[in-house]
């Protein structure tokens, strides 16, 4: 056991943090602490460092806390560094332990902080800049570098992916799960806490509970254990209500007394069960649908431009009813611009773009929440939708985690998050059948992004949906957008099955199965082809035979072309190949799809 606390009780300003409650880190386990923003999970952070001592207790029978010898333990600071007028080398030889110029030591560490550095999207030479040069979210890089080199038994983060890109956030990943020492680490990036934690510790109510796996894993066994307690309660309930009756009915008849007195013992021993603390899980009844459900295709474009003096790149795109879509893609790649201009937003510089008929679109942009009102939430809600009553608009809010005396805050006191929480409910209240989203959870805690996911999930519209947040995107988008280089492309999958994938074939660029937008709108989203039923070729009329027929050819010739092109990307090493084989793939299914149409009878 590195560290263990015991019935360990811990206040500030007069409130308990922690009450009589304790924890234990073991071997090289990857810990990820959650509960809600306030809980105290920085406090417990400070008090594994050592920064904190529990309160006294002369009852206690053990040590509070108890740890491994030479135990070493690190934790990111937001002032990681002591002088801000020395460079980041000068500033890691004070922290680590010097080695001899020109040995194999040496060596290695030059080449790990060259990586380091590299792997958090900072430059090798930049080691010997002046600290004071780097930006914040610069200097919170370095701190996390600095703190790798240290090795530490045990390893404490606050918000480590805060500044970092994708890509550092995917390296930071990578590199904590081979991770030699222990790690205890506060996200709000459910995706990340998935990826690294093996182990999950919730702080809630002063009191740590311990959960096996990851956040999702998390999640789920709660879920299991409130499911429990609530029946543990209802049967408690049934039976204490039971006995009463009894006692209550034969209590008063003299040949049944003793009867009802054995009942009112029972009574009195029955081990009372408190009701589970309600988890804050959301109302959807009152979830409307949009007032129309649209066309079939909500948005069409071709060879449309998009830019802004100079085009970023032209696609062709395919929107269906109903269809939710991720976008993803490195800063300034032309997300947002993407998304302005399918929402009218943003004029294309040339070529054709169409929305359906009665289509109805609802667009939140990541300066939606900057709102100012003096009134309190009910009131400007209300003043919104002046045909809803008080009670309907407490429900539709209450969707949006805002319970009780919520409704009573003014617009002007809430946080980001909370507000746009609001522009949401509000945004939704107009029912319209195509949402476009840009980066909608910024700003909010777990719990909100959880209340989002919720109702986006049983919300039945189209949704072009731009978020930095994986797990968020994971959990809502069937298909995906790819924005980068002079071309978007589609994957026709979520973003795990994307990521899996990218991880399996380990080749740059494109992925087998993402085509261009322009193919995949003229494919027309082959997966969503339906299967011939499996009947009897003589049940069916003549002329549905040959057509089975003939595309039965086209399936084995499109199949061989997939098998061609992936049995190529695996094999060689040559880019020049893997274009030639992909271009080869791409004309199979245009010819695909042009048999279909010739076969369907259109032009």
């Amino acid at each position: 056991m590195l560290y263990e606390l015991n019935d360990v009780t811990v206040s500030l300003s007069g409130r308990e943090i922690l009450t009589h409650t304790g924890m234990f880190i073991k071997g090289n386990e990857k810990i990820a602490l959650v509960g809600k923003n306030g809980a105290g999970k920085t406090t417990l952070l400070n008090l594994i460092k050592g920064k904190l001592s529990p309160d006294r207790d002369d009852k206690r029978s053990t040590e509070a806390v108890k740890m491994a010898r030479s135990l070493k333990i690190e934790m990111l600071d937001q002032i990681p560094f002591k002088g801000m007028d020395i460079t980041f080398y000068e500033a890691l030889k004070e922290e680590l332990p010097e080695t001899e110029e020109g040995s194999r030591e040496y060596f290695d560490r030059e080449y790990e902080i060259d990586r380091m550095l590299c792997g958090l999207g900072l430059d090798k030479e930049d080691k010997y800049k002046n600290i004071s040069c780097f930006s914040g979210g610069e200097i919170t890089r370095l701190g996390i570098i600095c703190l790798l080199l240290k090795q530490p038994d045990i390893l404490l983060l606050d918000e480590p992916t805060n500044h970092l890109d994708l890509a550092g956030i995917e390296w930071l990943e990578e590199y904590l799960k081979s991770f030699k020492g222990a790690v205890i680490m506060i996200s709000h990036d459910r995706f990340f806490l998935d990826s690294v934690a093996d182990v999950t510790i919730e702080l809630e109510d002063g009191k740590l509970t311990r959960y096996a796996g990851g956040y999702t894993e998390y999640k789920k066994e709660k879920e299991l254990r409130l499911a429990a307690l609530q029946k543990a309660y209802d049967r408690y309930i049934a039976e204490k209500s039971r006995l009463e009756e009894l006692d209550k009915r034969f209590k008063s008849r003299p040949n049944k007394a003793a009867f009802a007195r054995a009942k009112r013992s029972q009574l009195e021993r029955l081990e009372e069960v408190k009701p589970p603390k309600a988890d804050g899980r959301i109302d959807l009844k009152s979830l409307e649908q949009p007032a129309h459900p649209g066309p079939k295709w909500v948005f069409e474009a071709e060879h449309l431009k998009i830019g802004y003096e100079k085009p970023l790149y032209e696609t062709s795109l395919r929107i269906k009813r109903g269809e939710k879509i991720g976008v993803i893609g490195e800063n300034g790649s032309g997300k947002s611009t993407l998304i302005k201009t399918v929402a009218g937003i943003l004029p294309a510089i040339s070529g054709k773009h169409t929305l359906g008929n009665n289509v109805k679109i609802g667009y939140f942009d990541q300066m939606s929440s900057r709102i100012y009102s003096e009134k309190n939430l009910l009131e400007h809600f209300g003043e919104k939708f002046p045909s809803l009553n008080e009670g309907e608009i407490r429900k539709k809010l209450s969707m949006w985690r805002f319970f009780g005396a919520d409704v009573y805050k003014k617009v002007d006191s809430l946080s980001g998050g909370e507000k746009a929480k609001l522009v949401m409910a509000e945004l939704l209240n107009e029912r319209p059948n195509f949402l476009i989203l840009d980066e909608p959870t910024n700003h909010m805690d777990i719990p909100a992004k959880e209340a989002l996911e919720a109702v986006l999930k049983n919300y039945n519209a189209a949704m072009l949906i731009v978020s930095h947040d994986r797990y968020f995107i994971s959990r809502l988008a069937g298909s995906l957008i790819i924005t980068g280089g002079d071309d978007i492309y589609c994957y026709p999958f979520g973003y795990e099955h994307y990521l899996e994938r990218k991880r399996n074939l380990s080749i740059p660029g494109r992925l087998p199965g993402e085509l261009s937008s322009e193919d995949a709108a003229l494919v027309s989203r082959l997966k969503a082809v339906p299967k011939k039923a499996p009947i009897q070729s003589r049940e069916l009329p003549v002329h549905i035979q040959q057509f089975n027929w003939a595309m039965d050819q086209a399936d084995k010739d499109l199949f061989a072309a997939q098998e061609a092109y992936e049995n190529t990307m695996l094999a060689s090493g040559d880019i020049k190949e893997w274009t030639r084989a992909e271009d080869r793939y791409t004309a199979a299914c245009i010819k695909w799809y042009e048999e279909l149409v010739n076969l369907l009878g259109h032009k």
